[in-house]
């Protein structure tokens, strides 16, 4: 799978969505807490806007590094810029577009100075893609609108499944292996890690991701995970910046 194709998808399917939304519906409360559907796209605009900056910085610093958490940097962003939905929507279709482009001209090989760390092309699509797809459903969500699961869906499961060692590491807990058994949207079957890791985990992508994103409690998911780190695995699991 092009992870550039595939970003342009997922862009493309909330895309989509946004089109079909009423203007008081824009002004409405998203699941992403205190911020309404605007303030929702108008973060995913600036840090689309972000992209192409990062891409010619002679820099890898992250944005941690400028002294504050990056929650923080993200929500006095967009307190600063808060305006017109239509506006709004303009910037993050005109940005999004900007940003994958210069992801398929970057050099794939150097790092671009992201959030947590610096990230190569093709990792800082995968990541755009997690939270697309995790904000999509903050929108979707509260008003009731269906937004079908892809099996795009196996980038965001592979960003979780690939942090989770650094994910224990800042908990204080040395990694072990863990193998993860998802079935896809699509029905299809992905693996990841080795069968004979110690802890195990099964369940259905779309429930493993939605614990990744945070969207969904483990104990209320119908993921299963047994071994010594089972508890501690799906707990930590994220898909985004830590």
């Amino acid at each position: 799978m092009d992870i550039f194709d595939d970003l342009e998808g997922e862009l493309a399917q909330l895309e989509s969505m946004l089109e079909s939304l009423t203007a008081a519906q824009w002004l409405s409360p998203s699941d992403a807490l205190g911020w309404s559907v605007a303030d929702v796209v108008l973060h995913l605009a600036q840090t689309e806007e972000a992209i192409p900056h990062a891409a010619s910085s002679t820099t890898e610093a992250t944005w941690s590094d400028d002294g504050d958490p990056v929650d923080d940097v993200v929500e006095q962003w967009v307190q600063r810029e808060r305006g017109e939905p239509s506006v709004i929507f303009e910037r993050w279709k005109v940005a999004h577009r900007r940003a994958v482009a210069t992801l398929r001209a970057a050099d794939p090989l150097r790092k671009i100075r992201w959030a947590a760390a610096p990230l190569k092309p093709a990792t800082l699509a995968t990541t755009r893609i997690a939270e697309h797809w995790a904000h999509a459903l903050d929108i979707a969500v509260p008003l009731g609108i269906d937004y079908p699961d892809t099996d795009r869906l196996r980038h965001v499961a592979w960003l979780g499944y690939n942090t989770l060692p650094y994910a224990l590491r800042l908990a204080g807990i040395h990694p072990q292996p863990v193998f993860v058994e998802l079935v896809a949207p699509s029905g299809a079957a992905w693996t990841f890690g080795e069968r004979s890791a110690p802890t195990q985990v099964c369940g259905t992508a779309s429930e493993f991701c939605r614990i990744g994103a945070r969207r969904l409690a483990p104990q209320d998911s119908g993921v299963l995970a047994t071994g010594p780190l089972a508890t501690q695995t799906l707990q930590l699991l994220r898909n985004y910046a830590l």
